[in-house]
């Protein structure tokens, strides 16, 4: 089991970060690629996800992020994708407290969760989390504002291809679309950001 990656981005996508350690380029999936930036060094909490078929490596700013990872990938219903679409949302405490308080409007609005998956998630992690909740209070994904490296435009198409590989359709991507033209020059991380937001209301 890999715990860590610690080392040089060296690619960002919409789906995965490269990060570079000793000559070897690591392809890691993340809730949020964006938040990173290339030739930045960062640390990333690695889960190695292997299936049959599949060998993939996906990547968290925090151990409790991963964390809350591995919990959501015990819920029956709940893969990796999923799991990553619901911490993109950037706000964990509120998962936390729609999981606790069994609010499946709120959960159903994640791509992938239908009301028998959130009615499962409720029923699999309610009473479980509190671990997560003092660690939550200081914002487990808040990370220090980065420069924005990309114009305006091209951080836009970037968070457009972001919410689609997260699983939100056209159709939802074309509704917020012009909230986020609103925003003005955002970086791609923030624009994804706020996307969420309007998704998850």
């Amino acid at each position: 089991m890999i715990e860590f990656v610690k080392g040089t981005i060296d690619y960002v996508s919409p789906q995965y970060i490269v990060i570079e350690n000793g000559g070897i380029g690591y392809q890691v999936y993340t809730p949020n690629p964006f938040i990173y930036k290339e030739n930045s060094k960062e640390t990333i909490y690695t889960y190695h996800y292997i299936r049959e078929d599949t060998f993939s490596l996906y990547g968290f700013s925090t151990r409790e992020e991963k964390m809350l990872f591995t919990k959501l990938l015990n819920v029956t219903g709940i893969g990796p994708k999923g799991a990553l679409a619901i911490l993109a949302s950037g706000d964990p405490s509120a998962v936390i407290e729609a999981i606790e308080c069994e609010d499946e409007a709120f959960l159903v609005k994640f791509p992938g969760v239908g009301k028998k998956t959130a009615r499962q998630i409720i029923l699999d992690l309610k009473g479980k989390l509190a671990d997560f909740i003092p660690s939550t209070e200081a914002n487990l994904f808040h990370h220090e504002e980065r420069e924005q490296v990309h114009q305006a435009e091209v951080a836009l198409q970037e968070a457009l291809e972001a919410l689609g590989a997260l699983g939100y359709s056209e159709r939802e991507i074309k509704k917020v679309l012009p909230h986020l033209k609103k925003e003005g020059a955002l970086s791609t991380d923030q624009y994804v950001k706020k996307a969420l937001q309007k998704l998850l209301k």
